[in-house]
């Protein structure tokens, strides 16, 4: 009769388990996705493919959630996840799922990824204001580079060694000297003793979900998809505004494709680095987010462009230089009607 007892409350503990598992399994545990989640996300990609719109910050977003060209979806009109809003609708004939990153390659990186993992997207087009390494540019210009670097991923060789002498963990093919270094000598009046030495910029490792598992390669310039970028040659002609409020540019903004852009996580207000990056990378667009989506973006397959309005010189150095307080609501602006006319372009 006791064994018979035992047994029962056995049973009814394994019950009463069981059913804390089922009810603990709705809700997120850590950066788990609940039940009730996932049989969202499964519906939303049953109205699929997206195009994934991938926006750093707010005040980027805010001129796209408020255009009369984004319908939010009816019947749902945004999912969290992980910390992220994933934001459901059209803009003209497109399906599309908006996400902001917040800011760094990390949050970019990490959103991006979500995105492509959640969701059945088949493509991505990242959008926001950047600062400007090219001086023949102006504030409000959108830009549309190539391809990406992320320039961020340094090598810090150690003082008394050069151009010559091997990098730390080099001969295993963690790091390279082929890409080029800052010597932060070149930068100093005394030009001797500076114990800073050289940084060498260091190629992304990436996992291709069509490779190996564990094998890695490596990629410094990343392209944008080369269909998205032929088709954005429609519209270098489009016609942007030149004031904002009672501001205005010396001329109306332009819509330009550049060959290279890069990005690392920090802010440039340095024209010197400005300069070097310039000289060196030949970029236009600095900012601190598109070189992730895009290194995402290889490894997953997915088809990706950016386009990046110039919201100030990075480092000054013009009438209109250090403005990007403000200026960057038109720049902003300005980037979201050439997303919103690249879409359409797609139909």
């Amino acid at each position: 009769m006791r064994m018979e007892s035992m047994k029962k409350r056995r049973i009814l503990v394994l019950l009463v388990l069981a059913a804390m598992a089922g009810s603990l399994s709705e809700r997120a545990s850590g950066g788990s996705i609940t039940k009730k989640a996932w049989r969202t996300v499964r519906r939303v990609n049953k109205e699929g493919p997206y195009l994934g719109l991938v926006v750093p910050n707010s005040f980027e977003l805010n001129p796209l959630l408020q255009s009369s060209n984004f319908v939010h979806s009816p019947r749902l009109p945004f999912l969290d996840l992980a910390g992220r809003r994933f934001r459901f609708g059209t803009v003209g004939k497109e399906k599309v799922i908006v996400v902001m990153t917040g800011l760094s390659m990390l949050n970019a990186g990490l959103s991006t990824q979500l995105l492509l993992t959640l969701f059945d997207v088949k493509g991505v087009v990242h959008f926001g204001i950047a600062g400007n390494a090219n001086p023949d540019l102006q504030i409000g210009d959108v830009t549309i580079p190539r391809r990406w670097a992320h320039t961020g991923l340094w090598n810090w060789q150690r003082y008394g060694d050069g151009p010559n002498d091997e990098l730390a963990l080099e001969a295993t093919g963690d790091y390279t000297r082929r890409i080029g270094y800052l010597n932060f000598s070149d930068y100093d009046a005394i030009k001797e003793g500076n114990l800073l030495n050289s940084v060498w910029y260091q190629p992304e490792e990436i996992f291709r979900v069509d490779g190996i598992p564990e094998v890695r390669q490596h990629a410094f310039w990343v392209s944008v998809n080369k269909n998205y970028y032929a088709l954005s040659r429609n519209l270098e002609g489009l016609k942007l505004p030149q004031c904002i409020n009672s501001t205005c540019l010396r001329r109306r903004a332009k819509v330009l494709r550049v060959e290279n852009g890069c990005s690392a996580n920090a802010f440039v207000d340095n024209a010197g680095y400005r300069q070097f990056l310039r000289n060196k990378f030949d970029v236009t667009p600095i900012d601190m987010e598109s070189a992730a989506v895009a290194l995402v973006c290889r490894q997953v397959r997915v088809p990706f462009i950016a386009f990046r309005a110039l919201s100030d010189l990075a480092g000054g150095g013009s009438s209109e230089s250090n403005e990007a307080a403000v200026f960057s609501s038109l720049a902003a602006q300005n980037a979201v009607d050439v997303v919103i006319e690249f879409i359409n372009l797609l139909h």
